[in-house]
């Protein structure tokens, strides 16, 4: 430690009497600690980890680093990509903490429109506003599905619209107004319209209706016979969902920190 022993006598003595028990045992030939001493070291070794902590937090920031950078996602983005880049994020700015919000829709591009997040992971219509610029990230593929005791899970052949406007659809739907007057891949006029994609998903395993979902988040369950791919064909004739753009999206005015820059070029690579 770099000090004399007498300096490190004096500092133990005085915490002894800040804290109002005795840390360490001095009856035997060397100081050893206490039970009390035991009991605290955890807690001590963890504030000591949490000043060295500040301290390269402090002077990350005052040498330009972020405090924090906040990032919003699009709920049919694959979490298991975002996952990847995050936890590289972390190792390579432990300093640095992250705010993630998960959205749909509209309230995905809104979020980033009102500064809530510095980055948004937003369906392709966001480059139609004239304050964000947007990265392509690619597409993401979407499939009819329905519970095996679903009526049009019991059809054979090619299911066509008629059959489809008869049932109850599944929708995910917009908590914000940037979408409205806009529909995506509704083909019923009987629906249901939810904002959460992930009680869709239960709905569509509890039958309650058909829709369209990510294939990532449905591959396990049509493989294990718990949901049911439609063989839909579409108004225009075509048998495959039309596959909605994904960009990274981010107001103009916006200035992003070394973390943020890092951030937006790993997610702009789409972790390839």
């Amino acid at each position: 430690m770099h000090r004399a022993q007498s300096a490190i006598t004096y500092a133990v003595q005085k915490l002894e009497e800040q804290v109002g028990v005795t840390l360490f045992d001095r009856g035997g030939y060397r100081p050893a600690l206490s039970e009390a001493g035991r009991a605290l070291l955890p807690r001590a070794v963890r504030i000591l980890e949490e000043l060295a902590t500040f301290g390269a937090q402090a002077s990350s920031i005052a040498g330009g680093l972020e405090a924090e950078v906040s990032l919003v996602a699009e709920s049919l983005f694959p979490t298991p990509k975002l996952v990847r880049i995050l936890s590289d994020f972390q190792r390579k700015f432990p300093a640095v903490q992250i705010r993630v919000y998960v959205e749909s829709l509209g309230a995905t591009l809104e979020a980033v429109l009102e500064g809530r997040a510095d980055l948004g992971i937003a369906l392709e219509f966001a480059a139609d506003h004239p304050d964000i610029d947007t990265i392509p990230m690619g597409e993401i593929e979407l499939v009819p599905v329905a519970a095996p005791s679903h009526p049009l899970a019991k059809m054979r052949g090619k299911i066509q619209p008629q059959a489809l406007r008869e049932h109850v659809q599944l929708v995910l739907t917009d908590r914000s107004t940037l979408t409205r007057g806009r529909e995506f891949s509704v083909f019923s006029p009987r629906t249901w319209r939810l904002a959460d994609l992930g009680a869709r998903h239960e709905m569509l395993l509890a039958g309650l209706g058909w829709g369209s979902m990510p294939i990532h988040m449905v591959a396990d369950d049509i493989a294990a016979g718990r949901l049911r791919r439609l063989d839909i064909r579409r108004p225009d004739g075509r048998t495959k969902l039309a596959r909605p753009g994904v960009v990274l999206a981010r107001r103009k005015d916006r200035v992003l920190g070394p973390a943020g820059r890092w951030l937006s070029e790993r997610l702009a690579g789409n972790d390839r």
